[in-house]
């Protein structure tokens, strides 16, 4: 039994630390960050956008208003000089206020092109990602779903032999395991217990000897059941 309950245990710290859950941890905090990237390059678009937008009225409201100064300045109604100065005088202002906002239009769209850009990356970058994460995703089911074929087995197993042994045993296997890092029961080989590792001296050893077969022993060392084989060094 404590043969399986090790190869249970090997089996969970194995599906644990499957190399595709560190590469998941790793994929996963990447994309955290380019997500971020994406959400600050999708806000820039959009501000940039309407900013552009903003632009393009106020151009086109300049515009229409000289649109109509020159309009007027070349119908002829307009015959007083003072006034015909004026109308030139703003055609002018105009123009050059048409000019600035171009300039600072053509700012905004450039800018807006760069934010775009970068958009463009993030998106493709985060659907790459994506599908990294689905290959390791799949590479995780397949080899959880191998392990776990091997656990209902081993469990299968143990039920099998749990249904062998006294209950007082069991009982106290179990308080063992549970306070000696999962071994609760350790083979004695060349006088040598393979739970603690240690060597057990040779007035301890005789003592076990004398024991009858049937007789639960337990390490003088790390007190875990001792169990005797044909290697043990009596």
């Amino acid at each position: 039994m404590q043969g399986i309950d090790a190869q249970l245990s090997q089996l969970a710290h194995r599906r644990k630390n499957l190399p595709q859950v560190s590469a998941l941890d790793e994929l996963r905090r990447e994309r955290e960050t380019v997500h971020a990237r994406s959400v600050q390059a999708q806000t820039k678009v959009s501000d940039l956008t309407a900013d552009q937008r903003k632009a393009d009225g106020e151009v086109a409201a300049v515009r229409a208003r000289r649109d109509r100064d020159q309009t007027r300045l070349d119908s002829g109604q307009v015959t007083n000089p003072k006034d015909l100065q004026s109308i030139q005088n703003e055609i002018v202002a105009l123009d050059r206020r048409i000019g600035s906002l171009e300039d600072a239009e053509l700012e905004v769209m450039e800018e807006l092109e760069g934010a775009q850009s970068e958009l463009a990356l993030a998106t493709d970058a985060l659907a790459a990602l994506d599908a990294r994460i689905a290959e390791e995703l799949g590479g995780l089911e397949d080899a959880t779903s191998e392990i776990d074929a091997k656990a209902e087995a081993l469990r299968a197993e143990r039920g099998a032999a749990v249904e062998r042994v006294a209950d007082p045993l069991l009982t106290l296997y179990e308080k063992v395991r549970n306070s000696h890092g999962g071994v609760g029961a350790a083979a004695l080989r060349h006088k040598r217990c393979e739970g603690c590792r240690l060597e057990i001296n040779g007035a301890d050893l005789r003592e076990i000897a004398s024991k009858p077969s049937d007789e639960v022993l337990r390490c003088p060392e790390c007190d875990r059941i001792l169990v005797r084989t044909h290697e043990a060094g009596l």
